[in-house]
């Protein structure tokens, strides 16, 4: 990735506007083995006390690099409870990136997140429907099945 990716000029404008990168090489002790890295790249997303709230192994390109970083954000929102924050940073990777590998957990993560702001059951409905008109071979149209039932 340090030839392709992390050179890219969006690359670099999203990760120094929303994120502190830092690199470490896989068999820097002791953070190779506290944050279980066994393979290059390894992109871990952590929160500002260091908690791990998504990964992603092996090479991406610009262009789904970007939506996964969007993602990992979205996670930290959603596992400490800021789910309007989830939904925010999820829309804007659904709107910019729709068809990127990262979009259908997106979906999933976004109806969870307006879930459990709201109580609501509809949004987990609407996540499962447009998982099964978009991604129908995604793995979370399967997670997801269990709403069309709401």
């Amino acid at each position: 990735m340090g030839a392709v990716t992390y050179p890219n000029e969006k690359v670099v404008e999203f990760i120094t506007g929303n994120m502190v990168p830092v690199q470490v090489l896989f068999n820097a002790e002791p953070l190779a083995t506290n944050f279980n890295v066994k393979w290059t790249p390894t992109v871990i997303t952590l929160d500002e006390e260091g908690k791990e709230h998504h990964r992603t192994v092996g090479f991406l390109p610009p262009d789904e690099l970007i939506p996964s970083l969007k993602l990992g954000i979205a996670k930290c929102h959603f596992d400490r409870s800021k789910f309007q924050e989830a939904i925010i940073m999820l829309d804007r990777l659904l709107k910019e990136y729709p068809k990127s590998d990262a979009a259908p957990e997106a979906i999933y993560l976004r109806g969870v997140s307006e879930f459990k702001s709201t109580h609501s059951a509809e949004p987990l409905k609407k996540a499962y429907e447009r998982l099964s008109s978009e991604f129908p071979s995604s793995e979370w149209v399967k997670r997801a099945q269990p709403y069309r039932l709401l």
